[in-house]
């Protein structure tokens, strides 16, 4: 299994190409960039960089230098994206918090999953992780101690990342 990144980079390069090819729903994804906004985007003019901000942004950072600082798991990166809050995960009903500490006692009292939302932190059940797109028993969760935020085992963390890449659709987000 590849890791989240190249598995990001593989599809960027991809998009990348079919814009430059023309294709209208590769074009029309990345002239959702700021930089595009104001003009019809041209497939000349679309580089690597592009392809690599509009997967960065559909799967919930900001941008590729966000999205490459969170999924290698840099200590010193306190937004963690909107990733793990995908849209088929709207409807369910989560314990949010503002301060890791609080989040961190109600998992331990539910048994829940610990997930974060940009600088928040939130605790949800085994039928959200399925939702999300995760096997909640994946023996990877026990390794990061259900804490994604903060885990035991970085490297468990980054294999659920690449596997949660991997369960999206190349042009979902």
């Amino acid at each position: 299994m590849l890791d989240a990144i190249e598995e990001l980079k593989i599809r960027a390069r991809l998009l990348h190409r079919r814009a430059r090819n023309g294709d209208e729903q590769a074009l029309q994804r990345i002239g959702k960039l700021p930089e595009f906004a104001k003009q019809e985007p041209i497939s000349a003019e679309i580089q690597l960089k592009h392809g690599l901000a509009v997967l960065a942004r559909e799967f919930g950072f900001s941008g590729w230098p966000h999205a490459r600082r969170v999924l290698e798991g840099q200590p010193d990166e306190s937004d963690l994206g909107t990733m793990l809050y995908p849209r088929g995960c709207f409807a369910f009903t989560n314990h949010w918090f503002a301060r890791y500490e609080e989040a961190r006692e109600v998992r331990e009292q539910t048994g829940g999953y610990l997930l974060a939302y940009r600088t928040q932190f939130f605790v949800v059940t085994r039928t959200y992780v399925e939702t999300m797109g995760l096997d909640p028993d994946d023996p990877d969760w026990s390794a990061i101690g259900w804490d994604w935020a903060r885990p035991a085992r970085p490297r468990a963390r980054a294999r659920l990342y690449a596997k949660l890449v991997a369960a999206r659709a190349p042009e979902a987000a």
